[in-house]
């Protein structure tokens, strides 16, 4: 890490004067696996904790989060468990991609951005949203800047005065190799600025 933001810090002041006040980012690390796009899924457009709540209640219905254990669930208990009838039909396009083998996630690890997102994108409800996160949270992919997100698209207008997605794009390609480091800075300051922390 201390490479990547040695990096950073040369290139572009924003992120010392981000460091400086608020000190370095923990970087968040998440399983990969079913469960966890099961749960980003659940994350789509609410918070963080909202989708948490959903996701227990939901796991509290099956022995083990496995795909078919979720496909025998019926409509109405996804509903039960708070899940909208659009993210229930979004997590079992996911569990049905994995049992039929369209879809393997033990391969992912081993394969660049790039393919993970055009194997990912084809699964009903899985954006670029949940493929930038999914691929810097669990894969460790250092190059991700994910400008789907709305905490570093207000961060980016806020402190570069940027607010066009394609000219953010095009500045975020100085901070490659290290976008990801870059976005998890980001996310820092937003948060830190609106005394929220975040257990993800």
């Amino acid at each position: 890490m201390k490479e990547a933001l040695d990096f950073l810090l040369q290139i572009d002041p924003v992120f010392k004067r981000i460091i400086d006040q608020y000190g370095l980012p923990i970087i968040p690390k998440r399983p990969q696996g079913f469960a966890t796009l099961a749960l980003l899924i659940l994350e789509q457009q609410v918070s963080i904790d909202s989708a948490k709540a959903t996701f227990i209640k939901l796991n509290n219905k099956v022995r083990e989060f496995h795909p078919q254990e979720l496909l025998l669930l019926s409509d109405e208990e996804f509903r039960n468990a708070g899940v909208s009838r659009q993210k229930t039909s979004y997590i079992k396009a996911l569990a049905t991609a994995i049992l039929d083998k369209e879809l393997d996630l033990e391969s992912l690890p081993e394969k660049p951005s790039h393919r993970v997102r055009e194997e990912l994108i084809k699964i009903k409800g899985i954006g670029n949203w949940t493929i930038d996160v999914y691929l810097m949270f669990c894969l460790q992919k250092p190059d991700i800047i994910p400008l789907g997100d709305i905490a570093i698209v207000n961060t980016l207008k806020e402190l570069l005065d940027i607010h066009d997605k394609m000219e953010m794009e095009a500045h975020s390609e100085k901070w490659s190799p290290h976008r990801s480091l870059a976005s998890f800075i980001l996310w820092h300051y937003y948060l830190e600025k609106r005394g929220r922390k975040v257990n993800y």
